[in-house]
C-alpha cells in the first residue's frame, strides 16, 4: 500500500483543496469543509472486473452502429424518458426527495415479469422489509434476486456469479469500499464506489441503476463528478401532499433530455399516465376569473395544464409575490412588463400563482398562459372557453414563438380546444388543424382582445 494521503473535501459540490477551510471556494457555502482519508494501492477492485477491451483510432465512416436492442422495461413512461428503453451497459443515476418513489419505481421494475434476470441490491432495507414492499405491490417475478449488502467488493462478485440483465443499487449512499478509508456517504466513496460500477457495467453489458440521495437544495448529494460518470440521470419530482410524479430526464446519452414521464402514486405503487392533459385541467361549471390554460413542452411532449393566478391589493403597501412550480424572478419580471407595456398597476397589487397537480414548469413558452391568468384575475372577468395560450414575452412587450408551437396548436386541437393564441412570428406552414382557430399576436397590448 502506498502512503496514506489525507484531503479535504466539500459534501455539498465535492470540491477538494488541500486544508480546511471555512468557506468552501467553490460553492460558497460554509462549514462544509471535512477531511477524508485517502488510501491509495497499486490494485483496485476494478482489476478484478474484466477490462475494456483496448481501441485503436478509426476513421468516422469506418465505424460500424451497434446492433443491440434496447431493453423494454415494461413502462411505457420509464422507457420514454430513457429515450425508448434501457440500453445494455448503460449506468443510470435516479435520484430525488425522500419518499418520493425511486425505491418504488425500481422496484417495480425489478418485479416486472418481462424475463429480465435482476439483481435488486440494498444496502437502506432487509431483506424482509421488501419483500413486504413487492407484495403490496402485487407483482411477483421470478427471475428478481435481493441481495441486502452494503460491502462493493462482494456485489462486484455476486454480479459476475449471477450475470444478471439489470442491476439496481439502492442506494450509492449506503455502499462502500475497502481501499477507501472514509464513511459509507462521503464524496470519496460515492466517487470510487460509482467509478467501480461503471467499469463494470461497460465490461459486462450489464445495466445498473443506482439510486441517489438529494441534499436540501434539491440537487444530488454526492461529487458533481458523479452525474459525469453516469450515463443517464433520472431526477423523480413532485410534491408529497399529490399523487402525481414527474420523472424528468436530466442527462441522457442516449436520447432527449429534459423528456418527463408522469406517475400516479397509488397503495399498490405507481402507475404510468398516459395523458397527463386530462388530469392538469380542471372542468368548471362555469368560467372562473384568474384561470387559464397553457400548451407546455417538455422535450418531446406536449401537454396543457392550468394556470390559476390571484391578484388582489397590497394591504400591506409592500405587494407579494409568491409562485408555486414557478420561477418568481420570471413573474417579476412580466408583472413589469404588464405595468410598463398594458399600463397595469401592479406595484399595487399582490400576485399569487399556481399550477395544477403541483407541477413545477420551466417552459418559457407558458409566459402567455401566465399573463393571461393575471389579467383575467386583475379586472375579474373569466377568459372566453376553449381558448388556451403558448409564447414567450419579451422584455419590450414582444410575443415570441414558443419552441415546438406546431405540437402545442396539434395537442389542443386534440383535447377539443376551440382557439389557441400564439406568436405571429411563428412559420406560416405549420399545421393549423380545421377544428381550432390559431390567433396570432405580435405584442402583450394584442392579448386581452384575443382572450375575451
Amino acid at each position: 500500500m502506498a502512503k496514506v494521503k489525507r484531503a479535504f473535501f466539500c459534501t455539498s459540490c465535492g470540491n477538494e483543496t488541500s486544508k480546511w477551510m471555512g468557506k468552501c471556494p467553490a460553492c460558497g457555502e460554509w462549514n462544509t469543509i471535512s477531511e477524508h482519508i485517502v488510501a491509495r494501492e497499486s490494485t483496485s477492485i476494478s482489476a478484478r472486473v474484466a477490462s475494456v477491451p483496448t481501441s485503436e483510432p478509426r476513421k468516422v465512416q469506418d465505424i460500424e452502429e451497434s446492433t443491440t436492442r434496447r431493453i423494454d422495461t415494461g413502462n411505457k413512461e420509464l422507457n420514454r424518458v430513457l429515450g425508448g428503453g434501457i440500453v445494455p451497459g448503460s449506468l443510470i443515476l435516479v435520484g430525488g426527495e425522500p419518499g418520493i418513489g425511486k425505491s418504488t419505481l425500481t422496484l417495480q421494475l425489478a418485479l416486472t415479469d418481462n424475463n429480465l434476470k435482476t439483481l435488486y441490491v440494498s444496502g437502506e432495507e432487509s431483506a424482509e422489509q421488501i419483500k413486504m414492499r413487492a407484495s403490496r405491490i402485487g407483482i411477483n417475478n421470478q427471475e428478481c434476486t435481493i441481495y441486502t449488502e452494503t460491502l462493493l467488493e462482494n456485489i462486484v462478485a455476486q454480479i459476475e456469479e449471477l450475470h444478471p440483465d439489470i442491476v439496481i443499487i439502492d442506494s450509492i449512499q449506503t455502499i462502500s469500499t475497502d481501499l477507501v478509508e472514509s464513511s459509507p456517504g462521503s464524496v470519496t466513496q460515492v466517487r470510487e464506489c460509482a467509478a467501480t460500477l461503471l467499469k463494470v457495467a461497460k465490461a459486462s453489458g450489464i445495466a445498473i441503476f443506482i439510486i441517489g440521495h438529494i441534499t436540501k437544495d434539491g440537487t444530488i448529494a454526492g461529487p458533481k463528478i458523479l452525474e459525469h460518470i453516469v450515463d443517464v440521470v433520472l431526477q423523480f419530482e413532485g410534491d408529497g401532499n399529490h399523487t402525481y410524479r414527474i420523472l424528468r430526464g436530466i442527462k441522457n446519452r442516449f436520447g432527449a433530455t429534459f423528456e418527463i414521464g408522469v406517475f400516479e402514486m397509488r397503495d399498490t405503487g405507481l402507475k404510468a399516465v398516459d395523458n397527463p392533459s386530462e388530469i392538469l385541467l380542471t372542468h368548471y361549471d362555469e368560467p372562473l376569473a384568474g384561470c387559464s390554460v397553457g400548451a407546455a413542452v417538455d422535450g418531446l411532449r406536449p401537454y396543457l395544464i392550468e394556470v390559476q393566478a390571484l391578484v388582489s391589493g397590497a394591504a400591506y403597501g409592500t405587494p407579494q409575490r409568491s409562485t408555486t412550480g414557478f420561477d418568481q424572478r420570471r413573474l417579476n419580471m412580466l408583472l413589469a412588463v404588464l405595468e410598463k407595456r398594458v399600463g397595469m398597476k401592479m406595484f399595487q397589487k399582490d400576485v399569487f400563482l399556481n399550477f395544477a397537480g403541483g407541477f413545477k414548469i420551466a417552459d418559457t413558452g407558458m409566459d402567455l398562459a401566465i399573463v393571461a391568468a393575471i389579467i383575467s384575475s386583475y379586472y375579474d372577468r373569466p377568459l372566453r372557453q376553449g381558448v388556451c395560450c403558448a409564447g414567450e414575452i419579451g422584455l419590450s412587450g414582444e410575443v415570441r414563438p414558443a419552441p415546438r408551437t406546431e405540437q402545442r396548436i396539434l395537442e389542443a386541437a386534440r383535447l377539443g380546444f376551440k382557439r389557441i393564441v400564439v406568436s405571429s412570428f411563428v412559420e406560416k406552414n405549420i399545421k393549423r388543424p380545421k377544428d381550432i382557430e390559431v390567433v396570432f399576436i405580435s405584442s402583450i397590448e394584442q392579448l386581452p382582445k384575443a382572450l375575451f
